[in-house]
């Protein structure tokens, strides 16, 4: 069987107080060429993520002994220099409320407990498959020539998109976005004017079809427009079909 070809080692933390789970998910991690660190608590996987080689990604329980996990992803998310780290959540718990609170504070993935090592795997894998693609090209309009030319920094409206540098301004005050909601509105720019159904995005933007609702979409889509504010208008909701990013900013 061949096996991927890394360029650098990838460095995952594995949070989580459950010794024997750590321990088997750390083995098998380690096995396929993976770098593994662990933490107990939650403010000792905030300790870990801070300071040293920032991982790669985090495997992160709900359930920890002193901060729960959303508090934790939360804090993730906050700091300039985790802001952009893939994170998947484990959790014993499967109602509905909890995958969308997980992915509101800011979760990348959500597995839940009892699962198979070889489907985490499966997980981690397309999650790194995603945090290290690169964005679609964002097309400008050159008005000298009327044609579409690929600019690493775009202007929509109120928005003003650095691809390169994953930065998103709105009205001039920048927009924190997680690594999954940039890739989520740098398709909708890429594509304006074209409805994007829930399946394809899964499949464009999550990279992963497995497990994953198109109800994840719709919170995705949800929280990202109640970041960009006023501009999230600019993504359109047509009913029974999926989304579409309006070909204008100043369209009715």
């Amino acid at each position: 069987m061949a096996t991927e070809v890394r360029t650098k080692p990838v460095r995952i933390l594995i949070v989580d107080d459950e010794r024997d789970l750590v321990s088997t998910l750390a083995y098998n991690l380690e096995r396929d060429g993976f770098i593994t660190s662990t933490a107990e608590t939650g403010k000792a996987a905030l300790e870990r993520a801070g300071e040293g080689s920032v991982p790669d990604l985090i495997i992160l329980d709900l359930m920890l002994p002193d901060i729960s996990g959303f508090e934790v992803c939360r804090r993730l998310r906050q700091s300039d220099r985790t802001r952009a780290v893939p994170v998947i959540m484990l959790t014993a718990k499967g109602e509905e409320i909890d995958r969308v609170v997980g992915f509101e504070v800011g979760a990348d993935d959500y597995v839940t407990k009892p699962f198979s090592v070889r489907e985490l795997l499966l997980r981690v894998k397309a999650v790194l498959r995603r945090a290290e693609s690169t964005p679609p090209s964002l097309p400008a309009i050159d008005a000298s020539t009327s044609s579409e030319v690929v600019a690493p920094v775009v202007e929509f409206g109120r928005l003003r998109v650095d691809a390169p540098g994953h930065r998103v301004w709105v009205d001039g005050e920048e927009v924190r976005l997680t690594a999954l909601e940039f890739r989520l509105l740098s398709t909708f720019l890429a594509r304006k004017g074209r409805v994007q159904t829930r399946e394809v995005l899964l499949t464009d933007v999550w990279g992963i079809e497995a497990e994953v609702t198109t109800r994840t979409v719709d919170t995705h889509v949800k929280r990202l427009r109640e970041k960009l504010g006023e501009a999230g208008n600019y993504v359109e909701t047509l009913r029974g079909v999926g989304y579409r990013m309006k070909p204008r900013p100043d369209e009715d």
